[in-house]
């Protein structure tokens, strides 16, 4: 088996470091970072502001180059593929939902979710289309702009086009923090079936103990070091994790 290659891992880290500028000004926000994502679940990430959670993210999605270490999607490394290569991996393997949605606001909430097959130039699976709209309830609204939807269509829709590829990994970076509870829930049980229901794997960084409820287990993060984790997570069990995390 070569390096990196792990049975039922859709992602992992080896050694993962990233630091930001330098001397005085230098800030480390992972520290020698090693970590595995299993395959068809769902795993969320936590800890203090500042712990390194969203360059976690960033970094195993491609979107931020690590200073050193090694980052794994499937058997690939992306620490050596080419800018331009790395943007075909993305395209094709790995799903990303924004806090923010990052939809085009010129183009329908149908478009938008397409948008990664177009960019492709590949053909839609009508089937599998249906079935993702159907599931996050887009369905009336796939003919209106983002400025027409309210923030949890837009963020369904946003969820949408990042499952319509059918990528090995979807990584979500606080999806519900703009949400009200409803909207929140809405999604999160939209992800909690993709994963259950459709085999999709998908790794969630989130402040909120409710959210990490939804899914199978949560790295708990400080200091740019995975902490602790825990298995089948409840919301009363998160909470109390990150009130001696922040103590």
């Amino acid at each position: 088996m070569e390096p990196g290659v792990r049975d039922g891992a859709a992602a992992r880290a080896v050694g993962l470091r990233k630091v930001y500028g330098e001397g005085d000004a230098e800030v480390v926000a992972l520290r020698d970072v090693d970590v595995e994502f299993t395959r068809d679940r769902f795993s969320a990430i936590m800890g203090p502001s500042g712990s390194g959670k969203s360059t976690l993210l960033h970094c195993m999605a491609g979107l931020d180059v690590p200073t050193s270490g090694q980052v794994f999607v499937g058997d690939v490394d992306l620490t050596k593929l080419s800018e331009k290569e790395l943007t075909l991996l993305r395209r094709r393997k790995i799903g990303f939902v924004f806090q923010a949605y990052n939809l085009i606001p010129t183009l329908t909430a149908e478009e938008n979710i397409t948008l990664p097959l177009d960019i492709a130039g590949d053909d839609a699976d009508r089937a599998w289309f249906d079935q993702v709209v159907d599931t996050v309830r887009m369905r009336s609204r796939l003919d209106h702009r983002p400025s027409e939807l309210s923030g949890g269509q837009q963020q369904r829709t946003a969820a949408a086009r990042a499952l319509v590829t059918r990528p090995d990994i979807v990584f979500a970076d606080e999806p519900t923090g703009n949400l009200d509870s409803k909207s929140g829930a809405e999604l999160l049980t939209f992800l909690r079936v993709a994963v259950d229901e459709h085999g999709q794997t998908i790794v969630m960084v989130t402040h909120d103990p409710v959210a990490a409820s939804y899914s199978d287990r949560v790295i708990f993060l400080a200091d740019g070091r995975i902490v602790d984790e825990m298995q089948q997570p409840t919301t009363e069990r998160v909470l109390d994790r990150l009130k001696l995390l922040e103590a």
